[in-house]
């Protein structure tokens, strides 16, 4: 089964109102969950996979595992490349199947930042893959990457309109004041910002460190503009304490398939609350 590139699936949630879900994976079991409770909710769904996810897991195994799910649901679906730095990786995804990808070169200065974009807008669009790529950094952890307070820079609507023409990037992930993993209070998003941004800008706008953001403001993030939201920390905590929970009730447990299921319920669980959210259910 060939992959999908993510074009229409975000012009159309651009054209609707809606954002499209991007839930980050690690194995059978998280994807599974996902394109499962997607489809049942009849909502088009991103599967996105970190580069310590493609080394655990495997591109070929992840590429072969989504396909499988695009043949198995009738629902818009893509595998996507979250905050993937390497050139080289990027461009072996693609042409091992991938056809959605983020480079993020937003630690670079910003003629540096664009020159690097540019290299894998040119070669991604080639093999018809659409590319994400972001201006202004997010602050907390993806990955191995830790950014501070003190290095958090927040997208410049000016500098947006100049980057999406230069580079020719197909998707724009907007810094706003949102932050990977848990926010120790309440986030305050400029969403005046956004909304610069979103007027400026035609190319679908991408919300990254959507965990943990409450619901309100996501949606209002939604409403001036943003057409995918990516959730990761949100996934793996009630997973994680499921499995832990079970553990302590049964210490004795060996068998895989019984305390992995208690986690991909609890998982479950907040795929649908996070498509509630984004007003993705019964857009596909």
């Amino acid at each position: 089964m060939k992959l999908h590139n993510t074009k229409d699936m975000l012009l159309d949630a651009q054209k609707r109102h809606y954002a499209v879900p991007a839930f980050n994976i690690h194995n059978l079991e998280t994807l599974s969950t996902v394109v499962e409770t997607a489809a049942e909710m009849h909502s088009p769904v991103i599967i996105a996979a970190t580069p310590s996810t493609v080394k655990y897991a495997g591109k070929d195994y992840l590429i072969a595992l989504v396909g499988t799910a695009m043949e198995k649901y009738d629902i818009p679906m893509s595998f996507h490349l979250d905050h993937h730095e390497d050139v080289n990786d990027i461009e072996d995804t693609i042409a091992a199947g991938c056809r959605s990808v983020m480079i993020d070169a937003s630690k670079l200065p910003y003629t540096d930042n664009v020159k690097k974009v540019q290299k894998v807008v040119a070669f991604a669009h080639t093999c018809h893959a659409t590319v994400e790529a972001e201006l202004g950094r997010l602050v907390g952890q993806e990955d191995n990457v830790v950014t501070t307070d003190a290095e958090k820079a927040y997208t410049n609507p000016e500098d947006a309109v100049c980057y999406a023409a230069e580079t020719g990037i197909d998707s724009l992930a907007v810094a706003i004041g949102t932050a990977h993993g848990l926010y120790k209070g309440t986030p305050k998003l400029d969403f005046d910002r956004l909304k610069e941004i979103r007027a400026r800008v035609d190319i679908p706008l991408v919300l990254h460190g959507a965990s943990d953001v409450p619901d309100e403001m996501v949606q209002h993030a939604i409403d001036l503009g943003i057409t995918k939201v990516n959730i990761a920390t949100d996934l793996k905590i009630p997973f994680a304490n499921a499995v832990k929970s079970f553990f302590k009730e049964h210490p004795e447990a060996n068998d895989p398939r019984k305390y992995m299921t208690p986690g991909k319920e609890a998982m479950a669980a907040v795929v649908r609350h996070k498509i509630e959210v984004c007003k993705s259910a019964n857009c596909a």
